[in-house]
């Protein structure tokens, strides 16, 4: 089992999308300049914790770095009913633009 956050498994990585995995990452790296300071200052009492954080730094960069490479895809995004109703709006409307298209041509 893997030392770590366990909201920050790599099965859970391969859901979040590219915004997510920065603000994780933004995250993790506030946490690890804590730890140090408060190791630095003596009040650190995990210092177990360091090391996980570390590995979770290192998970999200290599996420990352997996999808700038293309060898894992980001994960398809999700529609809500409101995106649904603008593109049936918007599939709606094109066929009375290539009407008028057409009738303009002829």
């Amino acid at each position: 089992m893997a030392v770590g956050s366990k909201e920050l498994m790599p099965r859970e990585l391969a859901t979040y999308d590219d915004d997510r995995l920065v603000t994780e990452l933004k995250k993790a790296k506030e946490e690890l300049f804590n730890l140090r300071f408060q190791a630095a200052t003596g009040q650190l009492e995990s210092h177990g914790r360091l090391r996980a954080v570390k590995r979770d730094i290192a998970r999200l960069y290599t996420v990352i770095r997996e999808r700038e490479l293309g060898i894992s895809a980001s994960p398809a995004p999700v529609e809500t009913k409101s995106s649904k109703k603008k593109s049936d709006k918007a599939e709606g409307e094109k066929p009375e633009a290539e009407d008028a298209k057409a009738e303009d041509n002829e």
